[in-house]
């Protein structure tokens, strides 16, 4: 059973982890009110030029999956968040059993345990 000193740590790491990621976020997107989320990537402008075009487009196309992974990272931050105010954090959602403390140090976001996670990745190869 984890203590209250280590899940509060956590928790503290955490919502400095989601303050830089929104942070990162805003630096990446402009608000648009036509997206579900009222954010959308910056393009970038460089020219007209057909070099710079296609610059345009690389870097565009790099900035839309960095907000993909950031917006998944800040969805299992918030869900993890979440588990904690409810006395839940440590409880895998497939079994019901506890996931270790060492797997929780190593992946604070982490909703199952080795065993559960184990039986998931060997189904989907």
């Amino acid at each position: 059973m984890l203590d209250v000193k280590k899940v509060e740590k956590i928790k503290k790491d955490l919502l400095e982890r989601k303050k830089q990621i929104l942070a990162d976020f805003n630096d990446l997107s402009k608000e648009d009110l036509h997206e579900a989320d009222n954010r959308v990537a910056k393009f970038p402008e460089y020219g007209d030029k057909p070099d710079e075009n296609a610059q345009e487009i690389s870097e565009y196309s790099t900035t839309v999956v960095a907000e993909k992974v950031l917006e998944k990272t800040l969805e299992e931050i918030d869900s993890t968040l979440n588990r904690i105010e409810k006395g839940t954090y440590n409880i895998c959602k497939y079994c019901g059993g506890e996931i270790s403390e060492k797997r929780l140090e190593a992946r604070p976001t982490a909703s199952s345990c080795i065993e559960c996670k184990t039986k998931l990745q060997e189904e989907n190869e």
